[in-house]
């Protein structure tokens, strides 16, 4: 007995977007669940439903320090206690006047005194404490000072250090910039596959850093206090990364309408 033919089979196939559904809707013969089972959206699902593109960027900037603490130091041992408060005295105005006509605002001076008895002398010493702005004109001060006094006079080296204010303005800037960074790699992604980049969907700062500039292990086993100013600022110098995770809807090409 000759077999019949079996008629060819002819499959339509429709590809649409795929959705997850609940675990209680994803029943099969005999009442088993089948964990992950997704089912074809509708046509009108189809068409609203949201294409994505996620990207990541990353960002690192620095910046140096915006402050700088000076402090100098004036003393004096004398046998009457007169003449120890004259000599220091005299020696601070000279230095208080020198500021202000360098244009040191008041509100960056502090000035402190002591005064003890040492064995049969009286001591006197004063310390001026000064914040600078500009760097180049604490230079200019602190040489001018060396060559005016004498050897009585100590003038420390410069300390270096951030605002509160700048440090978080620098991590701003890196987590801005890093988002600039993501959007710009999404941009370049839609147009290479013929898309348009949509508005965010998420936006998300995963991780960030910062640390302090480092110099170079000749330079670090020196001892700090015969580092350039140079190398100081550069130690001071605050590093800080950021890198975000970004999601942005996709849309497809507008089609320019023919004016007729």
């Amino acid at each position: 007995m000759s077999l019949q033919k079996t008629p060819p089979t002819r499959v339509f196939v429709e590809l649409v977007p795929w959705a997850d559904r609940g675990p209680a809707n994803n029943l099969v013969s005999g009442g088993e669940t089948l964990p992950g089972l997704r089912h074809p959206l509708s046509s009108t699902q189809a068409q609203t439903a949201t294409r994505e593109v996620h990207v990541s960027g990353t960002s690192e900037l620095s910046g140096g320090p915006d402050r700088a603490q000076v402090v100098m130091r004036v003393s004096s041992t004398k046998e009457a206690a007169a003449e120890a408060k004259k000599s220091v005295c005299r020696r601070l105005d000279y230095i208080t006047q020198s500021l202000q006509q360098q244009g040191v605002q008041a509100e960056n001076i502090t000035v402190t005194k002591d005064f003890r008895r040492v064995e049969n002398a009286y001591h006197m010493e004063a310390e001026v404490c000064i914040t600078f702005t500009e760097f180049g004109k604490m230079q200019n001060i602190c040489n001018f000072l060396v060559e005016k006094l004498d050897s009585s006079v100590v003038i420390s080296p410069p300390q270096f250090y951030h605002t509160p204010g700048s440090v978080e303005n620098l991590r701003r800037q890196a987590c801005l910039v890093a988002v600039e960074n993501a959007w710009r790699k999404a941009q370049e992604v839609c147009n290479l596959v013929g898309q348009t980049l949509g508005k965010p969907l998420l936006i998300k700062e995963e991780e960030t850093k910062e640390w302090e500039g480092q110099i170079d292990d000749h330079q670090s086993s020196r001892l700090s206090s015969s580092l350039t100013v140079q190398q100081k600022i550069k130690s001071a110098t605050i590093h800080t990364a950021s890198k975000v995770f970004i999601t942005f809807e996709v849309k497809g090409k507008e089609k320019r309408k023919k004016h007729l």
